[in-house]
């Protein structure tokens, strides 16, 4: 397996960490506030990423960059969500994120916002951009739930809150399992159906319907 970093990943797949050796001088790109730990000889710098567009997904603006200085260095990074990590080496290939999933990369992988329009954006519940990641170096990102990677060749159907990541080959549009009357009444929400040539990353749990399997347990306040 290609790979940039000296790493190795840990707590897989429920609360998925990695922990990134650093050579001198090397650097890795972490997204806010991923950072668990490191050695007192890493440095961090905030840079400013996405600009309007990101503001607009209700992601961070930030991301630190941490260089190990004066010798090697590590750094434990633990995504907010609880689930997986994966890790991919890009190639001169592109992969498109959605706008949680990012979680580190190396400095050569180039990190941008990719517009749905207004139609994919408002139905496919995860906001109007993607992230778009290409270039060369490693690129880890998470899930919520365990991840599952599909081989797509020709279509495939995804319901939207499943989908973690799709490689540059796969297009897809956003519609219903089986009309409008199957969603409200079929327990089903709106599907993405992928056609082309790629892989897909799907999460095996998603946050809106754990929210509902835990709703009833809520604490409820007497009015008595």
């Amino acid at each position: 397996m290609n790979r940039e970093f000296d790493f190795k990943m840990d707590c897989k797949p429920d609360f998925g960490v990695v922990t990134v050796n650093l050579e001198g001088d090397q650097t890795i790109k972490v997204e806010a506030s991923a950072m668990a730990a490191m050695d007192t000889n890493v440095e961090m710098k905030t840079k400013f990423k996405g600009g309007f567009k990101r503001f607009l997904t209700g992601e961070s603006l930030f991301i630190n960059e941490f260089t190990a200085r004066a010798g090697p260095g590590e750094i434990l990074i633990a995504p907010g969500s609880p689930g997986d990590i994966e890790h991919l080496h890009l190639d001169g290939d592109t992969i498109y994120l959605q706008n949680s999933a990012y979680v580190a990369s190396g400095l050569d992988v180039q990190i941008n916002m990719k517009w749905q329009g207004f139609m994919k954006g408002f139905f496919s519940n995860e906001g109007l951009f993607l992230i778009q990641c290409t270039g060369h170096g490693d690129l880890f990102f998470n899930t919520f739930g365990a991840m599952v990677c599909i081989d797509v060749d020709g279509e495939y159907v995804v319901d939207n809150g499943h989908i973690v990541a799709f490689t540059e080959g796969l297009d897809y549009k956003i519609s219903t399992v089986g009309g409008y009357k199957s969603l409200f009444f079929s327990g089903e929400g709106l599907i993405c159906r992928f056609e082309g040539q790629g892989k897909v990353w799907i999460q095996t749990r998603q946050l809106g319907a754990f929210a509902s399997w835990v709703y009833p347990y809520r604490p409820v306040q007497s009015n008595g």
